[in-house]
């Protein structure tokens, strides 16, 4: 009997959203952890992406977009109608729809906001009012709190009533709170269900609980979660209402991706984070522009070498590029290494992935290469040095940038299969393999024509 074809799963997505079939495409999307969800997500084309949010349900769809990062999230719904894009929005959970908005453009984001369910809408204003890195940012609005006054029957009794409706919602927790809707007390779960029906709230609560105001900073939270196991903190505004949730997981999640997007950041990736399911020119724009400045600074400080030229052997003209040919392939594959260390770690891509990260590079590599090898060329004429040496010069840089990118982008992975944590082994070997043949691609050449 043969062997049973193994079908990866955007290729089994993509037939299922060909034949329309809405339920067994949300039978398969629940069989897929998601890191799997995401990784295949990234590998369909644009109009197969759409067409499995349309496919969906507008709350089937929103699961889904909650289980993807926020970029990849965003850079889904970008491409879908308004309308159905609000439709999804109003299914999310608070803090999700927060995070998302923030990462459209304006225009994009209002046009939603104007089409969502007006209640959904104005609290996801009153959350993008709050910075990101604070309390009332990350926070959730989803919560029950009950008042004071009220006893254990009655709040057992709506809990069986609406259990539908607060399936969805953390409730190891339950807030009592004043007429005024300030904070009074946290009420476990577990003292609610051993209470006395007619017991009042006030006999069974917590007084004077730990909270934090809307203003305070992730930092100050993850400090708190680290000094207690809550699951939760709630979260006040300045007069003690009761406004929402900061839930642990979510300021881990916070935490995670500021330590991401730094890393980003210092590889060089421009205008936000960056996956390779991204058109490619706006990857390539987002890289030129670190790459542009990051030239500029190079020629400047291989500069110094100019003063002393009369002074050393015609030849010497190539040394004053050697530098800057070394640092711009540093920044060149330290870019793909930031890329492909987040896609690791949001689940995007697996070692096996090589063959598509290296097309995917090489793609930006070419854009790029081309583009600072004729810059690096121009700045040789205007510097004087002769057609030649600029050819020479340019040539290398651009087969070096090439180099450099495939390099930044395959090392992770190879790591990450040898079981060598990428964040940290990656970027010196990315740097110093580069390096090496940059100066082997220059040196080689030159000599080839001017010995």
């Amino acid at each position: 009997m043969p062997d049973e074809i193994i079908r990866e799963p955007w290729e089994e997505i993509g037939d299922i959203v060909a034949a329309q079939d809405a339920e067994y495409l949300d039978q398969f999307l629940q069989k897929l952890n998601p890191a799997d969800i995401a990784r295949a997500i990234s590998r369909l084309d644009d109009e197969t992406q759409a067409g499995v949010l349309t496919l969906l349900e507008p709350e089937d769809a929103a699961d889904l977009i909650q289980e993807l990062s926020d970029v990849q999230g965003a850079d889904l719904l970008e491409d879908l109608p308004i309308e159905k894009a609000a439709l999804i929005f109003d299914e999310m959970e608070s803090d999700e729809r927060a995070d998302l908005l923030q990462e459209l453009d304006k225009e994009d984001a209002e046009a939603i906001l104007a089409q969502m369910d007006p209640h959904e809408a104005a609290n996801a204003r009153k959350l993008l009012a709050y910075d990101a890195d604070t309390a009332g940012g990350i926070m959730v609005t989803e919560f029950l709190s009950y008042d004071m006054n009220m006893k254990v029957a009655d709040v057992l009794e709506d809990l069986h009533k609406h259990v539908e409706a607060y399936s969805d919602l953390i409730i190891q927790y339950i807030y009592a709170v004043n007429d005024k809707h300030n904070l009074v007390g946290v009420i476990p779960l577990r003292n609610l269900i051993l209470s006395k029906p007619d017991t009042g709230l006030v006999n069974v609560m917590i007084p004077n609980p730990l909270y934090v105001l809307v203003d305070t900073p992730l930092q100050e939270l993850e400090q708190i979660f680290d000094r207690y196991t809550f699951v939760g903190l709630p979260v006040t505004d300045s007069t003690g209402r009761l406004v929402g949730v900061a839930l642990r997981s979510d300021v881990e999640e916070a935490l995670g991706e500021i330590a991401a997007g730094a890393l980003t950041s210092f590889s060089g990736i421009v205008g936000g984070d960056e996956l390779r399911s991204m058109p490619v020119y706006l990857r390539s724009f987002r890289r030129m522009s670190w790459l542009t400045f990051n030239l500029v600074l190079s020629i400047i400080a291989a500069s110094v070498i100019i003063r002393y030229e009369q002074t050393i052997s015609s030849l010497v003209a190539l040394a004053f590029f050697i530098p800057v040919i070394g640092n711009m392939s540093g920044c060149s594959g330290n870019q793909a290494v930031g890329v492909s260390i987040r896609e690791l770690a949001l689940g995007v891509i697996k070692p096996e992935d090589w063959r598509r990260v290296f097309i995917k590079e090489l793609q930006v590599g070419l854009i790029n290469g081309v583009i600072l090898g004729l810059l690096l060329m121009l700045i040789a004429l205007l510097l004087d040095k002769g057609i030649y040496i600029g050819l020479v010069a340019g040539a290398a840089l651009a087969l070096n940038t090439l180099v450099a990118l495939t390099l930044g982008g395959l090392v992770p992975l190879i790591l990450r299969r040898f079981d060598v944590d990428p964040a940290l082994s990656a970027p010196p070997i990315v740097t110093t393999v580069s390096d090496m043949c940059g100066f082997l691609i220059f040196l080689s050449v030159a000599t080839w024509l001017f010995m």
